[in-house]
């Protein structure tokens, strides 16, 4: 394969690029001179290299390996509450809001609805190791469920509290869901800081 359409190839993976879209990224670099693409490439290899998953939350930030982001290891963030966002831009706009301060999870994907098997992005042993851990520490009093509003957000949401029922019991916290203020649809990632904040105030 040459190297234009081996490139394709890699753009493609990028979520919502299709093939049409893939070759102007590679015709925009072939236009650019060789110094902006020397440094698009280091860039990449320094996200790689500075950027780390916290191992409680799995939030990527700049850190060392195996440190915990600003929100775990902050001693006032709120130890009760933990809410499950399905990736780093939903917990980016809901920290921007500045409705909620408490902990996080990133789960990491979405469950299929047409399958029974759950992929291996979607982090549901670490989630029940997380919650474990701080029910034992600190006394957790609410899981929320903040998915966006689509069938396959809404399907994740029942395999959640299912699996996350026996643990609930255990520890006696309560699972609740984002309440009205989301439309159905709603992608988390985009609701405006109005929106979010009323779905906090509503979840059930």
């Amino acid at each position: 394969m040459d190297p234009i359409n081996k490139l394709t190839e890699y753009f493609k993976e990028f979520p919502g690029i299709g093939e049409r879209q893939a070759k102007r990224f590679v015709y925009f670099l072939l236009h650019k001179n060789p110094s902006y693409v020397k440094e698009l490439g280091d860039k990449i290899l320094d996200l790689k290299n500075t950027i780390h998953q916290c191992p409680s939350c799995f939030l990527f930030f700049q850190s060392q390996q195996d440190q915990l982001c600003d929100v775990c290891s902050n001693p006032k963030t709120d130890k009760t509450s933990l809410l499950i966002v399905e990736k780093d831009a939903d917990y980016e706009n809901i920290k921007r809001s500045k409705n909620y301060n408490g902990m996080y999870f990133i789960l990491g994907g979405l469950v299929p609805i047409v399958t029974k098997e759950t992929p291996s992005y979607v982090r549901t042993k670490e989630l029940i190791h997380n919650i474990e851990t701080q029910a034992k520490k600190e006394a957790l009093k609410e899981v929320i469920i903040a998915l966006s509003l689509n069938p396959q957000g809404e399907h994740t949401d029942m395999y959640l509290r299912e699996i996350l029922s026996p643990s609930e019991k255990k520890y006696n916290f309560n699972i609740v869901s984002l309440g009205r203020g989301l439309s159905t649809g709603t992608e988390l990632e985009y609701s405006d800081s109005e929106t979010i904040k009323n779905a906090l105030r509503n979840r059930s």
